[in-house]
């Protein structure tokens, strides 16, 4: 059998969750956000770092949290449900049926398995958007992020991504929308998407360290998020300096700022777009000040980014690890600040 699904719009992203929630969201409800915005409403900033001994190297940085795909959707009111199977044949005929009945549907998966990326690095969180498929030629047809035509997975691809035989898996995690009514204004969308933003970076909403801990499983060793992640991280980098070989350390947090579709400056790029709109929509809620730190950390970590490369070029330069500990301190510094001016706005109005 064959089935594809051709009137779907793919804009391409800066990142895959925000740009698949995007074109998702504009498919089922028509409502058309720049991807910013929906990363914003999303409450998809974080500063998530944990020691994963089954990687090289043995950590890894996210700029994003866990469970921004179904924030987004909460935050404008939509009902959209995301579903775990640890049963892959009965998770590909969920999906299978889905494309059949003509209904673009949310993937998620390890994206080191889909060959037409050829990405080298494992990461189990990748979301993608499933089109189509054809039995005979054993082929899977899927609308990610850089590329607004279809592209073409093998299905055994497909099917190691979205339940790795080892390592991290979000098991054949798939997300549909049970309606197209979007039930919540954009002003009112954009306070519940701050209130949720402020707790989970200021530490007291624990909801993504808790996700991400159940993702990582029983390894042992640090796990944070929010400023606290952003206070170990920079507390690990010194040590990194002291290794024999610490260039693939380096290397790995240069990715994660840029490379690995963060849409710039660790998603802070995405951020600060959302802040300037969302002094649009809710004035009484984020000021000039409160956007323009939003832009400086932005900018900030985007300049953190070429001090890392300097160091994989140079992993012995004393003086360039010190610049990178002050540039990552000076962003801890600002986003203490953006996120306590958010606070003492959020917060009071309730």
């Amino acid at each position: 059998m064959r089935a594809l699904i051709e009137n779907y719009r793919n804009l391409t992203a800066g990142h895959c969750g925000s740009g698949s929630m995007r074109n998702l969201i504009f498919h089922y409800t028509g409502l058309e956000l720049d991807e910013g915005v929906i990363f914003g409403l999303g409450s998809g900033l974080d500063a998530v770092y944990f020691d994963y001994p089954h990687a090289d190297p043995p950590y890894m940085c996210f700029g994003r949290g866990s469970s921004f795909e179904t924030d987004v959707t909460d935050a404008l009111g939509i009902d959209y449900r995301e579903t775990p199977n640890p049963d892959n044949d009965q998770a590909w005929e969920d999906v299978r049926q889905e494309v059949i009945a003509g209904r673009p549907t949310m993937l998620s998966g390890d994206i080191y398995y889909l060959d037409y990326r050829k990405f080298k690095v494992h990461f189990p969180g990748h979301r993608f958007v499933l089109l189509g498929f054809d039995d005979e030629k054993d082929e899977v047809y899927v609308a990610d992020r850089t590329e607004e035509e279809t592209q073409t997975c093998s299905t055994e691809g497909v099917r190691l991504s979205r339940n790795p035989p080892g390592g991290m898996s979000t098991f054949n995690t798939w997300g549909k929308f049970h309606s197209t009514q979007v039930r919540h204004s954009l002003p009112d969308a954009c306070g519940i998407a701050l209130r949720k933003t402020v707790g989970r970076m200021l530490n007291f909403d624990t909801s993504q360290r808790d996700l991400m801990g159940n993702l990582r499983g029983d390894s042992d060793g640090e796990l944070s998020v929010g400023l606290q992640g952003l206070r170990t991280l920079a507390k690990q980098l010194p040590r990194w300096a002291e290794l024999e070989d610490p260039v693939l350390h380096a290397q790995y947090l240069d990715n994660a700022i840029v490379k690995f579709g963060t849409g710039g400056g660790f998603f802070r790029d995405h951020y600060a777009a959302f802040m300037r709109w969302a002094a649009i929509q809710r004035p009484d809620l984020v000021g000039a000040t409160t956007v323009a730190l939003a832009e400086s950390a932005a900018r900030e970590w985007n300049a953190l980014s070429p001090i890392m490369q300097s160091i994989v070029a140079t992993p012995k330069d004393d003086l360039l690890w010190q610049q990178a500990q002050e540039k990552l301190e000076d962003i801890y510094e600002q986003e203490y600040s953006l996120f306590g001016h958010l606070a003492d706005t959020v917060l009071k109005a309730g």
